[in-house]
């Protein structure tokens, strides 16, 4: 299990000032990506491996 009590975690630039819904993502820990839902904090991170993640995002930023 990876300590992430010291991450610092980034909300989504799509995420308003006001809007408490949405992920967060913590700089890479090699070879995992931390992800964790911005509305239950407390509960388990998800991680992801660094070129998935890199994968995952590609597709979001050009979907075609």
């Amino acid at each position: 299990m990876i300590d992430l009590s010291t991450t610092v975690w980034r909300k989504s630039s799509y995420s308003g000032p006001t809007n408490d819904n949405c992920v967060e993502v913590a700089d890479s820990i090699l070879p995992l990506v931390p992800v964790r839902d911005s509305k239950a904090i407390e509960r388990p991170a998800l991680t992801f491996g660094v070129n998935a993640w890199s994968s995952f995002i590609g597709h979001l930023k050009n979907p075609s």
